[in-house]
């Protein structure tokens, strides 16, 4: 969307960041993936194509549920970075397999997203790109936009399935990989590590220290520190994609927060991409199921000064982001080339499990899904609303674990496998194996602890024959069912073992699962794809009523400001305006913006800063006693260093009683800062 000049103003230039985007997936490049199609020659081919795109997976920014904590309170009121997915193609020239690993800045990707995609990557690139030889992951942020999955448990905060931003997640992610395949060329990949000590707390102690003594040595902090990062380079010495694993919670912004935002790792991307134009940089996760970014970990309680925890997003990021530089810097070719992938779909909740894969030596089952108390108390170290009266962390049935009944010592709230119409969660998952060169990812719909993504490492490893440290667990991938702690852990019921939801055995069962993969794919036997998860979208209601058409502020026209700047700032100060507005789900604005922060240069106007960066928020509201009005906000704290004229602008779509939407757009008056 070009943004709207009305008469009399000077028109504006744009600084070409979200250019920059498309110009990598459709610059000379392209030309190189044709050869992967065609590359039957008379001369054979090594080597690898690497490419990558990013696009805006942004939904609703206002008045509709957000994702993460699950709180029916936490409705979102604006926008502090938008959410993106980045997609990231390795192709082996000689054998034209392939791998597309792709992370989103979303708390969970749900099933439902990984079908959508799934069936919209065959209908527009043929059986190229399948579930087999594509990852997808979340970044973990508990700040997106809710209503996107399928499964009631995840939708009911948001009062219902938001069709519009699932939309927008699923369409995306598809243009995301697009990119990346129209980008492939000739290239390399090398591989990173360092460590990162001051990012993550283990915010279930209690339970953690339930391992053995020779699981809890691994992590002598009890925190995983491992960072461990890629390198996709063009074979003209073009960096495109910097790919950096590392496990902490994206929790930094607290239940108290109501902006959209890509949280600790959106801001670690955000650093990275803008330090380094044209790369394309993501921050996945681990195994971050216990860890936590709040450092100093304590029981939170509401009404505190800094209950949002902006700073510690923006300390969090940073350091992921130095981490990642480190790691980068140190980057070596592998011993190994090429990509390889397997996948198989696994019903968690009847798994029969060989006394191998247990602690004691003995046969297990997992059970239907069931929520239990201690996940109904919360997390207390990361939300900041008190649990529900009645339940807390720690509760436990009377049952004793020696009656190794699949749930016990699980106090069950809700039975979320037996629900009606179809289990409130998934049950039927993917695993999935994919190696590029020498790293292995073990992928799983999940969030794992430090030390049960220790054991898996540690059965991969073992059944692929590789050292442990070239095995990561690629947890919240191509699904979402809460968490898997070890047996040990479980017993506490903590959060985490609260929200285990296949009983105390679920990681034997993954353990057993994943070595059955791993063993299949190094011996290049395939085992099938087992049992096909279910499609929930018949049945798929959204309880919210519907937006009303848009009016004016009383006595106002649409874009006329109410709030003015002031004449002059200081950098580190905050400019707020406030502009008669329309409510921001009439059009999402993807890749595009909101607002503009525009800087006179020789007479023209040149924007600087958009609702994209981590200086400016979009804030929207009602104003008292309309049901129909928006007033939106625009505030843009001023980078330190900064100095000129500037202006803020405000683009939005008006709604008409018809359904027509028309944009409308406002201007503020010039300040200066100095």
């Amino acid at each position: 969307m070009t943004p709207e000049v009305s008469a009399g103003e000077t028109s504006s230039t744009e600084i070409p960041r979200r250019t920059v985007l498309g110009g990598l997936a459709a610059g000379a490049a392209i030309g190189a993936a044709g050869s992967v199609a065609g590359r039957a020659t008379a001369t054979p081919v090594t080597g690898l194509f690497v490419g990558a795109g990013k696009a805006d997976v942004t939904g609703a920014v206002a008045g509709e549920g957000m994702m993460g904590y699950s709180e029916q309170e936490q409705v979102s009121t604006g926008l502090l970075s938008r959410c993106w997915a980045r997609a990231y193609i390795v192709v082996d020239r000689a054998t034209d397999e392939r791998i597309a690993f792709v992370n989103v800045d979303i708390a969970c990707l749900f099933q439902s997203v990984h079908i959508g995609v799934i069936a919209a990557l065959r209908t527009r690139l043929g059986g190229v790109y399948t579930e087999r030889n594509v990852n997808l992951n979340a970044t973990h942020n508990h700040n997106s936009c809710g209503g996107t999955a399928w499964d009631y448990a995840y939708t009911l905060a948001a009062y219902g399935f938001k069709k519009r931003s699932y939309r927008a997640e699923v369409d995306g992610i598809v243009t995301a990989i697009e990119r990346a395949h129209a980008a492939l060329a000739p290239g390399s990949i090398t591989l990173g590590r360092t460590e990162l000590g001051d990012a993550s707390a283990n915010r279930s102690r209690i339970a953690f220290d339930r391992n053995p003594a020779s699981d809890r040595r691994v992590f002598p902090r009890a925190i995983d520190p491992a960072v461990t990062s890629l390198r996709l380079r063009r074979d003209d010495g073009t960096d495109i994609g910097h790919i950096t694993w590392f496990a902490t919670h994206g929790t930094s912004l607290t239940d108290r927060n109501t902006l959209i935002s890509g949280d600790n790792k959106g801001y670690a991307s955000y650093r990275a991409e803008t330090e380094n134009p044209g790369v394309i940089a993501s921050f996945p996760q681990t195994n971050a199921g216990d860890m936590t970014p709040n450092l100093w970990v304590r029981p939170l309680r509401p009404g505190g000064p800094t209950a949002d925890n902006r700073t510690n997003c923006l300390i969090i990021g940073d350091r992921q982001h130095r981490a990642g530089t480190t790691a980068l810097g140190g980057a070596r070719r592998m011993s190994r080339n090429g990509v390889a992938s397997a996948v198989t779909y696994v019903d968690f909740s009847a798994v029969a499990i060989d006394g191998r894969y247990t602690p004691d030596g003995r046969p297990a089952r997992t059970g239907a899904a069931c929520m239990g108390a201690a996940a109904f108390g919360t997390s207390r170290e990361d939300n900041w609303n008190l649990p529900v009266p009645l339940f807390d962390e720690g509760q436990r049935t009377p049952i004793p674990p020696s009656l190794r009944d699949i749930q016990a010592p699980k106090l069950i709230v809700a039975p979320l496998g037996l629900l009606p119409p179809w289990p409130w969660i998934p049950q039927i998952l993917p695993i999935q194996l994919m190696r590029i060169g020498d790293l292995v990812l073990a992928c799983a719909a999940a969030e794992f602890t430090i030390v049960a993504g220790l054991r898996v490492r540690r059965t991969v490893a073992a059944a692929l024959g590789i050292d442990i440290d070239d095995v990561l667990l690629q947890g919240y991938a191509n699904g979402y069912s809460q968490y898997v702690t070890t047996p040990e852990e479980y017993d506490a019921q903590q959060y985490e073992g609260g929200e285990t939801q296949f009983g105390r055995w679920t990681l034997s069962a993954y353990l057993q699962e994943f070595d059955r993969l791993a063993r299949s794919m190094a011996s290049g036997s395939a085992i099938g794809r087992g049992p096909a998860p279910l499609d929930k979208s018949s049945i798929q209601p959204d309880l919210l009523p519907a937006v009303p058409p848009d009016t004016a502020v009383a006595g106002r026209r649409f874009g006329d400001v109410l709030t003015a700047p002031r004449a002059s700032y200081a950098p580190g100060s905050t400019v707020v305006t406030d502009f008669v507005g329309a409510h921001p789900t009439n059009d999402f604005h993807t890749e595009d913006t909101y607002l503009a922060i525009e800087r006179s240069d020789d007479g023209r106007w040149t924007r600087v800063f958009d609702d994209d960066d981590w200086c400016t928020e979009f804030h929207w509201r009602r104003p008292a006693g309309s049901a129909t009005a928006s007033v939106v906000s625009v505030r843009w704290t001023v980078p330190q260093g900064t100095r000129g004229r500037f202006r803020v602008r405000y683009f939005g779509n008006r709604r008409a009683a018809s359904g027509a939407v028309t944009p409308i757009a406002g201007t503020s008056a010039v300040f200066t800062v100095a």
